[in-house]
């Protein structure tokens, strides 16, 4: 039976996520842009949320097909 590694996926694309928002490069830096630039990181945490909440989703039907 194979391992299930979706919790460490899931943990792994928020670390990400976070660390995209903390640092001081960005694609669109807030420095020239203003608010604008904190658009980016909007981005990045959202799609983060989407693909970890795909994952545990994912992991949850999986476990509901394996129980009897």
């Amino acid at each position: 039976m194979k391992r299930d590694h979706s919790k460490l996926k899931a943990t792994l694309v928020g670390l990400g996520a976070l660390l995209y928002g903390a640092s001081p490069i960005d694609l669109i830096p807030e420095i020239l842009a203003g608010p604008l630039g904190f658009g980016d990181d909007a981005v990045v945490l959202v799609a983060a949320g989407v693909a970890i909440w795909r994952i545990l989703r994912g992991r949850a039907q999986r476990r509901a097909t394996m129980q009897p």
